[in-house]
Parts: structure tokens; C-alpha cells; sequence
């Protein structure tokens, strides 16, 4: 089968194009630029062309039919890719439905990891015990790792590890084996409009699932008269393990929850100790400084508290995420900055923006912050860089925190 992605360097698609890859399909995509998604895939081989006005499909097309036109969902649907793929009569769908394509079609037990919050970190954890145990692992993760792919098809595996996004609805096309749901707090209001939709959504989900595992403190009515989930008590997370953040300890729990339940007894806590973390998730870039891809208020607050157990002295450099969700969340920016020592606030990142919408400007937004007099207004320039530097060598741990430009500008200002 010869799949063509458009979109292919984003953490949706690019990990299910190195699946695909690896389970013997002929592989190819596009996108608008390069990254680190992009230079991923092609040291595996996977031609990516940048440039999407269509022309690439067609040449590709005309050299070897494209069987399946994956798109990532921000593709408009006027979008030239998926018109033309249309026009020739290519099958066009997300990726959800690809990757139960080859789930079903290999036999493997769906592992699936859910949730407001760690899905991620979580899913990698998941990944990197079962590879330790020496356990053959197929999985798609949403963001470049240090220890493998992004995405891994194994022809030996058992189980497939999952990153499930609730966005877009994408986690309710499966049915999984065993799901762990980390985290529940409102979010993608676009797909969601309600705290009563999002929630819903997440019970339909656990009830695709043959067992759910999640905790008593996150909206356990959510789950209600569902039998096969079970919730844990936070109050016994593993005080064995080494790993810094109260959520990284929780993540990690979960996983070795999950893992006693798969039939794996040994002594999981060393090994979930030694994870060496995913790429833009508490990311250490350089001395004193690190990336992480929050910004949600409850990211926030959990990752200062990562940082605070391993500086005494924390500069945060912030870049919201979306004009659309800054107006929904502007007011829930209150306490969690406390425990930075200065932040420097950018202008929000804007993507699927609502253009009836105003730009919310950075003195908007932190109206409501309780340590307010400690922001100060900043921009990508050298005054930020300099000042970036100036704590980095008094010894501040600095934190550039965002999901849009703020990782590549401080990447790019490292390498200079």
C-alpha cells in the first residue's frame, strides 16, 4: 500500500508515517517546513517534501498511485492536497483510522494513554519500561525521543503503546486493551464546548476500553457504573521512585500499576526511575536551561513545581498558546506562577485562531496572576536572550515554557 501523509512533520503524523514505514508500506508526505520531526523521519529514509501546493501529490501520484491520503485535521478543506487527492480518487481520511487499519490488521492489543495532562510523558514511560524488560513494543509517541523513534511498528510485538488524543475526537475510534487516563481538566473547547461534552467524551472512552486504569481526584463520577475501571488512591503513589515532579511520580505510577496488571512483576520502580524523559517536556537544552511544552495552567504550575525540586531560583519564560484558548482560560491565571522567581511573558502563539476573536495582549492575560509585579512583558529579541543568559550564569534554572516558537527560538539561539 502506498500512503502519502500531508502534514507528515507534526507529532500526529509524523509518528504514525514511521509506523507505517516500519510495517512495510510504502511511505512518502509533506509539509510547509522542516523541524524535528521532519529531520527524523528522513534519517529513516522516509522521503518528506516541504511544499504543499498539490504538485508533489500529482508527481507522486502519476510515479506510484497513492493508495491513502492521511491529513493531519488543521488542513482546511480547501486545502490543495486534499482537493486534488479527491480529484483522483485516493482514499482521504485523519489518522485515527489508519492507524486501527494496522492495529487490527497486526493483531495487536491496543494500550492507550489518555487524559488532560501527561499523555506523553506517560506513553514514553510506558515504552521505555517495556523496552528495559527486553519486551518487544510497537507505539506512537507525539513528540521526538531520545531512546527511539516517535513511532515504532515491531513485527514481534504483542501490545501497541498509544498516545491517545482526545482532540478532534481521535480517542474514540478505538477500542483499547487497557487505557490509562493521567488527568481531567476542560480543554479543546473547539471539539469540546462544554465541561459536560469533554467529560462525556472521556466516559464513552473508558467504556470502549476493556480495563481503565485512573485516579480517585480526577472527576471520578466520570466513570461511574463503569466495573472494568479502576481508580487509585494518590495518596499512595510510589515513594520509591527518584523521578522529579510530583506528576512525573504520579505518570510513573500509573505505568507500574499498568504493567502489574499485564503479568510484569519485577521491581518496576528502578527502572521508571532511570526514564530519561521525552523530548520539550522538562527538555534540558543547556546548563540551566530546559523546554517544556505546557500552557495549560495546571501544566504550569506542575512543571514550576518539577523545577523548584531541582533549583532553588526559577525564571519562566512563557508563551500562551492560542489567542482562542487565552480567552477561555485568561481568568484561570491566578497562583500557578508562584513559585517562578520572574517570568518573562510572551505574545501569544497564534494557530486555528477564531478571527472574530481580539488578540488578548500579554498585559490582558495577567491581570489576575498573584505575583504579577514579577512579569515582565518580553519579545523573541536579543534583550530576552540577554537576559535569559544573565540568569543562566547566576545559576537560574531557566524555563522556556510553550507549544508554539518559544523551543525552536531558544534551539536556534543555542546553536549560534
Amino acid at each position: 500500500m502506498n500512503i502519502y501523509f500531508s502534514g507528515i512533520g507534526g507529532v500526529g503524523l509524523g509518528p504514525l508515517a514511521e509506523i507505517s514505514h516500519d510495517a512495510g508500506y510504502t511511505v512518502t508526505g509533506s509539509d510547509l517546513e522542516t523541524g524535528l520531526m521532519t529531520d527524523s523521519l528522513r534519517a529513516r529514509g522516509i522521503h518528506v517534501h516541504i511544499g504543499q501546493d498539490g504538485s508533489y501529490l500529482q508527481e507522486t501520484h502519476k510515479a506510484q498511485p497513492v493508495d491513502w491520503l492521511v491529513y493531519t485535521a488543521s488542513l482546511p478543506p480547501d486545502h490543495a492536497e486534499l482537493v486534488l487527492a479527491k480529484q483522483l480518487g485516493i482514499k482521504v481520511t485523519k489518522r485515527d483510522e489508519l492507524l486501527a487499519h494496522i492495529i487490527a490488521d497486526k493483531k495487536l492489543k491496543l494500550i492507550a494513554v489518555a487524559g488532560t495532562h501527561g499523555k506523553t510523558t506517560t506513553t514514553g514511560m510506558f515504552v521505555w519500561a517495556l523496552q528495559q524488560l527486553d519486551v518487544p513494543v510497537s507505539y506512537s509517541i507525539g513528540t521526538t525521543i531520545g531512546f527511539g523513534p516517535s513511532g515504532q511498528y515491531d513485527a514481534k510485538s504483542e501490545y501497541f503503546v498509544y498516545e491517545c488524543d482526545e482532540f478532534d475526537r481521535n480517542f474514540l475510534h478505538f477500542s483499547p486493551f487497557l487505557s490509562l487516563v493521567t488527568s481531567l481538566d476542560h480543554d479543546h473547547s473547539d471539539t469540546y464546548p462544554t465541561v459536560a461534552n469533554y467529560q462525556a467524551a472521556f466516559a464513552q472512552f473508558a467504556s470502549q476500553s476493556e480495563r481503565v486504569i485512573s485516579w480517585n481526584d480526577q472527576h471520578p463520577e466520570v466513570f461511574d457504573g463503569l466495573a472494568q475501571v479502576s481508580l487509585l488512591d494518590p495518596a499512595k503513589i510510589s515513594q520509591t521512585n527518584s523521578l522529579h515532579g510530583v506528576h512525573n511520580r504520579r505518570n510513573a505510577t500509573l505505568v507500574q500499576t499498568a504493567l502489574k496488571r499485564l503479568g510484569f512483576t519485577q521491581n518496576t520502580d528502578k527502572i521508571l526511575s532511570t526514564f530519561p524523559g521525552t523530548d520539550r517536556r522538562f527538555e534540558k537544552l543547556a546548563d540551566n536551561l530546559y523546554s517544556d511544552y505546557g500552557h495549560h495552567p495546571v501544566e504550569i504550575a506542575a512543571t514550576l513545581q518539577l523545577a523548584r525540586e531541582v533549583s532553588d531560583r526559577v525564571v519562566l519564560v512563557y508563551q500562551p498558546h492560542q489567542n482562542t484558548r487565552q480567552h477561555e482560560i485568561r481568568n484561570d491565571y491566578t497562583t500557578q506562577f508562584e513559585l517562578a522567581d520572574e517570568i518573562y511573558w510572551l505574545p501569544t502563539y497564534l494557530s486555528r485562531e477564531d478571527p472574530a476573536l481580539p488578540i488578548l495582549q500579554p498585559e490582558e492575560l495577567i491581570q489576575h496572576i498573584t505575583n504579577k509585579d514579577h512579569v515582565h512583558i518580553a519579545a523573541f529579541n536579543d534583550e530576552l536572550w540577554s537576559a535569559i543568559g544573565q540568569a543562566r550564569a547566576d545559576g537560574t534554572l531557566v524555563l522556556g515554557m510553550g507549544a508554539g516558537a518559544i523551543d525552536g527560538w531558544l534551539r536556534n539561539k543555542l546553536a549560534l
